[in-house]
């Protein structure tokens, strides 16, 4: 009677691995998580400065584009939805057009909520972009 209950429980705990995997695998949830963390405590842009060998592979990514859309990647930055996804840190970035202007996200999973309020999508791309010319600027 025991080993029915130790493989009921191993079953069990192998379902909720099955489960619970996909989850983890399936990237950017969509939504935006509002700013990281800021331990510096330099403000909003500190928190987003990405390691060097990140950086190294969103720079590879971002190669993938063409280079007009690689130019207003590098203008926006990040996620207009996931605002604390570098784009390129999931793939190459995805355009959607939204209001007849392009804007980019870090994934599929974000599409939907990008083209459900178009005008909060074009705020967040413009914000994003003003903040990115800031840091360029300061450079």
């Amino acid at each position: 009677m025991h080993s029915r209950t130790r493989t009921r429980r191993a079953g069990g705990g192998l379902a909720a691995l099955v489960l619970l995997v996909p989850l983890g695998l399936a990237g950017c949830s969509g939504g935006d998580k509002g700013p990281g963390p800021d331990p510096a405590g330099e403000g909003k842009g500190a928190a987003k400065a990405p390691p060097a060998a990140h950086a190294a592979e969103v720079r590879a990514e971002r190669e993938k584009l063409s280079p007009e859309d690689r130019a207003l990647v590098d203008a926006q930055e990040w996620c207009a939805i996931n605002t604390t996804e570098r784009l390129g840190s999931m793939g190459p970035p995805l355009k959607v057009v939204v209001n007849d202007q392009p804007v980019f996200i870090c994934c599929k999973g974000c599409r939907k909520k990008a083209l459900a309020d178009p005008d909060k999508t074009l705020a967040t791309a413009a914000d994003l972009k003003a903040e990115a010319k800031a840091e360029k600027d300061k450079k």
